[in-house]
């Protein structure tokens, strides 16, 4: 099943402001629209560098906390 259209639209959006891959846009933009449609996101999990620094990016809490 493919991801709704507007998940894709904001995951192509991701990847032109992150250098992000695919699937990893595609998670972060379910992430911000799950978030925009009242769910009570604040933490995002990652363990991929580049997803995490995307997600802090777009006002995520991190878990586990990025190590600079």
């Amino acid at each position: 099943m493919l991801p709704q259209r507007a998940i894709r639209t904001l995951a192509t959006e991701l990847l032109q402001r992150h250098p992000l891959r695919a699937a990893d846009a595609l998670q972060l933009a379910a992430a911000l629209a799950a978030r925009a449609n009242g769910a009570p996101l604040s933490n995002f999990l990652a363990l991929d560098r580049r997803l995490a620094e995307a997600a802090k990016a777009e006002g995520f809490a991190l878990s586990p906390e990025l190590n600079q």
